[in-house]
């Protein structure tokens, strides 16, 4: 059953930490170039490049049809040198056959040490947005774009997100979300625009490889700034209602 929806004044007062927290998840601070054809007014990106989640060149495991499996391979894994850095692979969690998949950056110290997806600082405050928005954790699905913990909880590298990149689009095959919420710029630039803004395309639907993809921002940028809390909140009730029209979905016609 969905989690209870909280409203919109108590979702403010439980997402945010106080003025200080921290989190073990790192955003980045930089600022891409502008895409291409963007403008101000359209307030769209959706003319932009295809998308990064077609199949590609890479091995992307073709022959594997179940997530246990894949999760077997991915844990030999060695197509970057992160696997070596850290104390294991933090595949991803959910249930396989979600509608809502949900794609950060990189594990930090927390998931490293557990296995496991936003668990940390960023993780619980992630918990708080999804029961706010009517989603229990265990409808929806949650990975990362890389897997293993780039040292220091850095943000990981386009290189090491692109070596990455084969396991995510195989997760993404064999889970067949209808939604994809990309949390934080880099998950955007990956599977939205290489170039994309995430100031810029947050709350802008996109349409790649039949799925429907909102970026936001990380929740560890909410834990940064309390101000994009209500950006925050805007996108996932549209998150909410799309999610609510798909045939089949919880909610959903």
């Amino acid at each position: 059953m969905p989690a209870a929806r909280l409203t919109q004044g108590t979702l403010f007062e439980t997402l945010v930490a106080p003025t200080g927290a921290r989190s073990t998840s790192t955003q980045t601070t930089q600022v891409p170039l502008q895409p291409a054809g963007y403008s101000p007014a359209q307030g769209s990106l959706v003319d932009r490049p295809p998308a990064v989640i077609a199949p590609g060149p890479e091995n992307d495991y073709a022959g594997i049809d179940n997530l246990d499996d894949l999760a077997r391979h991915v844990l030999k894994c060695r197509r970057c040198e992160l696997r070596d850095g850290c104390r294991g692979v933090v595949f991803g969690e959910g249930t396989p056959k979600a509608t809502l998949m949900l794609v950060g950056e990189g594990p930090g110290a927390v998931e490293d040490e557990m296995g496991r997806p936003f668990v940390g600082p960023a993780g619980k405050l992630l918990d708080k947005i999804l029961a706010a928005a009517g989603f229990a954790r265990e409808e929806v699905y949650i990975a990362n774009i890389v897997k293993c913990r780039p040292p220091g909880n850095r943000l990981p590298t386009p290189q090491e997100a692109a070596r990455c990149l084969p396991n995510l689009r195989a997760q993404i095959r064999i889970i067949h979300p209808r939604i994809i919420v990309c949390l934080g710029a880099l998950a955007t630039q990956t599977l939205v625009d290489r170039s994309a803004r995430i100031t810029a395309s947050r709350g802008t639907w996109f349409d790649r490889g039949g799925i429907r993809i909102l970026p936001t921002f990380h929740p560890a940028a909410l834990l940064r700034d309390e101000t994009k809390k209500k950006p925050v909140w805007e996108d996932f009730k549209k998150v909410r209602s799309e999610y609510d029209s798909v045939p089949g979905a919880a909610g959903g016609a």
